[in-house]
């Protein structure tokens, strides 16, 4: 089964995952805190991810997803949506210090 760790600003995570599933939705199924305020459905950039490892074991980006990426403040070379990334090997994910603190405010 594929690996998949998330870092974030505290802590590392490491889950295994079946293939198919995006970030976003094995980041919920584990109570790890990203935010998706479209609920998925790439009509936002709140799911913003960064890929330290493993985008090639990630599905291909579809223009969609790269048009709405386009409107994100801190797109990097790396980025990808977790609403849309399908997972089929291992991979690194960074959950960027941004959306943490977006999160953790609307907790509040």
């Amino acid at each position: 089964m594929p690996k998949v760790t998330f870092i974030t600003e505290n802590e590392n995570t490491t889950l295994e995952v079946t293939t198919g599933k995006t970030i976003l939705d094995l980041a919920l199924d584990h109570d790890i805190d990203i935010e998706h305020n479209c609920g998925g459905n790439c009509a936002c950039t709140t799911c913003h991810v960064i890929i330290r490892e493993g985008m090639n074991h990630l599905s291909e980006m579809e223009e969609e997803e790269e048009d709405r990426l386009d409107t994100s403040p801190d797109l990097t070379l790396s980025s990808r949506l977790a609403c849309q990334a399908l997972i089929k090997g291992d991979c690194v994910v960074e959950i960027p210090k941004n959306t943490q603190a977006f999160r953790k405010a609307e907790q509040h």
